[in-house]
């Protein structure tokens, strides 16, 4: 067996061993007593496969999101933005506090997601990219994924080559793409690959949106405050921030602000940072965050909150976790040991974009189904 199949049949194993202990929780306390808010985040509720999302494992299914709201609501307290906020501090969040999140824009959020949070009373931030509300343009990754499954990945590598040359090194699987390649891109570069990515390939990218149907309406936005669903900033193209200068950072940033309180008429409190990697939350980011009225900030390193949490490093576990035990296990214990591990070892921290956790490879030829997005 493969090192990554037995890395995920011992997680496996593992959950379900600590699942079935008596005072599970007590237990998992011990591993790290400095746990307060504990964040998960969602992207895309469906069952259906779609080449727009093949590959980056951001779905999960209608059922399996339920049965996870039913999880959060049996053995958490399920809290707001605004209970958050308040409690800066942690110490007036109750117990086991659990704040739930969406990241990206998609319609499934307002369709599926939204009713349900409502029926169990859970209250919850869905962060949005503007340029991708109305179906108005296809989201980078989701067509990426597109290509990638309807043209192969020859068609990503010849590409990138428009962008850096015949030095491009050749990528051979998404996670190589989202993990390696699109963060080492300006935004300029970005565009630029992204035009000989729909030139090459022979696609309307309009038109692709269109037809996708992926994403929700203003309609949709303007009713999610009914549903007890927050909207806040994901940035306007879902972009790398690293390299971002403070001009582009500004138009990420306060363009995407701008469109989302004009469509949802609320103001917009939070942000959180696409591909949910630290490396994203550069000084300039966080300096323009707080001029301009964000008052918190998120990722997705899944790593354990401390009691007295940072507002503007506020990290989320993303899950795709088939089973209470194995969500139990990404919520409880696996967020506790790696802020052991990185109070103790600074440097193993991997700062890789937080997705639904995978160790997976695929093999040549297989699909890849390793990385997601944040």
């Amino acid at each position: 067996m493969p090192s990554d199949g037995i890395r995920q049949f011992a997680t496996g194993m593992a959950a379900r061993a600590f699942w079935n202990l008596p005072g599970r929780f007590g237990i998992a306390r011990l591993l790290g007593r400095d746990y307060s808010l504990r964040c998960v985040v969602f992207h895309h509720i469906s069952a259906e496969p779609s080449p727009f999302t093949a590959g980056i494992r951001v779905a999960v299914s209608p059922k399996r999101f339920e049965e996870a709201v039913r999880f959060l609501t049996a053995h958490y307290a399920p809290v707001s933005l605004e209970d958050v906020l308040t409690n800066r501090d942690g110490r007036g969040l109750p117990d086991r506090a659990v704040l739930v999140t969406f990241d990206d824009a998609y319609a499934s959020v307002s369709e599926v997601a939204a009713p349900l949070c409502r029926q169990y009373r859970v209250p919850a931030v869905f962060f949005v990219n503007a340029a991708f509300v109305d179906n108005r343009r296809l989201a980078p990754d989701n067509l990426i994924c597109y290509i990638a499954k309807t043209r192969g990945v020859d068609a990503i590598n010849s590409a990138a080559q428009t962008v850096k040359g015949k030095e491009a090194r050749q990528v051979q699987t998404l996670p190589e793409v989202f993990g390696d390649f699109l963060p080492s891109l300006t935004l300029s570069e970005r565009e630029v690959f992204l035009d000989a990515l729909r030139r090459d390939a022979g696609v309307d990218g309009l038109q692709l949106a269109k037809d996708s149907r992926l994403y929700l309406t203003g309609r949709q936005l303007q009713e999610l405050a009914g549903f007890g669903i927050e909207i806040g900033n994901h940035t306007y193209t879902h972009a790398h921030c690293r390299l971002l200068t403070k001009t582009e950072i500004a138009l990420e940033v306060d363009r995407n602000k701008a469109e989302l309180e004009a469509l949802s008429g609320s103001k917009i409190r939070s942000f959180s940072q696409p591909y949910g990697s630290s490396k994203d939350l550069t000084l300039d980011m966080l300096d323009h965050l707080e001029r301009t009225g964000h008052q918190a900030a998120f990722l997705s390193e899944s790593v354990a909150n401390p009691r007295r949490p940072d507002l503007y490093h506020l990290d989320r576990m993303s899950t795709c976790a088939e089973g209470d035990d194995h969500l139990f296990f990404e919520l409880e214990v696996l967020p506790r040991l790696r802020a052991t591990r990185n109070r103790f070892f600074p440097g193993s921290a991997s700062h890789r974009p937080g997705r639904c956790r995978s160790s997976a490879v695929p093999r040549e030829g297989a699909e890849p189904d390793g990385f997601v997005r944040g």
